[in-house]
Parts: structure tokens; C-alpha cells; sequence
């Protein structure tokens, strides 16, 4: 299987809490998007960990090809 496996074609959004750490799922396979579940065991994937700088709702890539991770920047259209 190829990874990273593109999970959606949309931004998922995420309510994030300041100070509180965050792992995005690189790989795709994640039952719930787009946080890491460690799905990607036994591959060369790694969760992306992220600490949220305020709390606020931020859109999160579901395709796995944002430039800016772990936040859409529409790279899915």
C-alpha cells in the first residue's frame, strides 16, 4: 500500500486547545481523522505532534498534501 493514503477531499475542522499537543495522522489511515490512532505501526510513518498556539477551531488536512501541516491550505482541490 502506498502511503500516505489521501483520507478525504476536504479540510476537517478541529477545536484545538491552547497549550494542549495534538498528533495528526501523516498516513492516512486513521479511523477518525484526521488525529493520529497509530494506524501507521508497522509503516515508515510518524504522527505530526503540534502543540495549538490559542484555542480556537483551525481546518486540518484530511488529502496529506498540505505544504503547511497539519493545517489545509487547499491542496486537496
Amino acid at each position: 500500500m502506498e502511503l500516505p493514503k489521501r483520507a478525504g477531499n476536504a479540510s476537517i475542522p478541529v477545536a484545538l486547545e491552547e497549550g494542549k499537543n495534538y498528533a495528526w495522522c501523516t498516513c492516512g489511515l486513521a479511523t477518525e481523522q484526521p488525529l493520529c490512532d497509530g494506524k501507521h505501526k508497522g509503516t515508515s510513518m510518524r504522527s505530526f505532534v503540534f502543540k495549538a498556539e490559542k484555542t480556537e477551531t483551525r481546518n486540518l488536512c484530511s488529502c496529506k498534501l498540505t505544504k503547511n501541516p497539519p493545517f489545509c491550505d487547499g491542496s486537496h482541490k
